[in-house]
């Protein structure tokens, strides 16, 4: 046996056990679905609804809410420089056919599921042990009033690191007295503006935001 059915604007013909992806039906995985058939089929005897056939009905089971394949939309206009890209991926419900009713008979419950056995009480949690405090940091050397340092502490900073550094241009920092990310971070505008006119940076610390990616730097140091 088969009927047809239509849902999301679109019809189907399906049999007891098929599975059919429509457009997306408002319920979750796992529930009932109730269809109404425009056509039955049994053999060679076809039965036609007017709309719809009287006391007949399909029932399926929503296995799966998902997103279909993504379809790529292009516009252009022909002698213009309007170009468009969009893409979009329809909202579907995976259906397994699991019944298909005549004469109105109703879909038959489903079974409970069996209860689960009970589990057996779980050993008493450990205490989380204590975290190890973190060893305090050493404090940062003492820079100058433009944050230059005379030597580096410990070993320097690969100061290459920093978009826009490269080795000839760590050379001009390290001469200048910047060894450390630390240092870049904590420049003010004032010291900035100092070091790149020293240095002749030609403002690539304000334009390539050498402070901020020197903070970022440090702290993942």
């Amino acid at each position: 046996m088969f009927a047809v059915i239509k849902t999301g604007g679109k019809q189907y013909k399906v049999a007891e056990g098929d599975q059919i992806v429509v457009e997306k039906l408002a319920a979750d995985a796992g529930a009932d679905v109730t269809f109404d058939v425009l056509m039955l089929g049994d053999g060679d005897s076809v039965t036609l609804g007017a709309p719809v056939v009287d006391g007949a009905s399909v029932v399926g089971e929503i296995a799966a809410q998902r997103k279909g394949d993504k379809k790529l939309i292009m516009k252009k206009r022909q002698r213009n420089t309007y170009r468009r890209k969009k893409g979009h991926r329809q909202l579907e419900s995976v259906v397994t056919i699991t019944s298909i009713l005549t004469d109105g008979k109703k879909a038959p419950a489903k079974k409970a599921a069996a209860p689960k056995k009970e589990e057996a009480p779980k050993a008493e949690a450990k205490a989380p042990a204590a975290k190890k405090e973190a060893a305090p940091k050493a404090d940062k050397p003492k820079t100058d009033n433009r944050g230059r340092l005379e030597q580096a502490d410990g070993k320097a900073d690969d100061l290459k690191k920093i978009s826009g550094v490269g080795p000839a241009m760590e050379k001009k920092l390290n001469a200048a007295g910047i060894f450390h990310f630390w240092q870049v971070a904590e420049l003010n505008a004032t010291q900035a503006q100092e070091l790149d006119d020293e240095a002749g940076l030609g403002g690539r610390i304000e334009r390539d935001e050498w402070v901020k990616q020197a903070d970022q730097l440090a702290k993942d140091a």
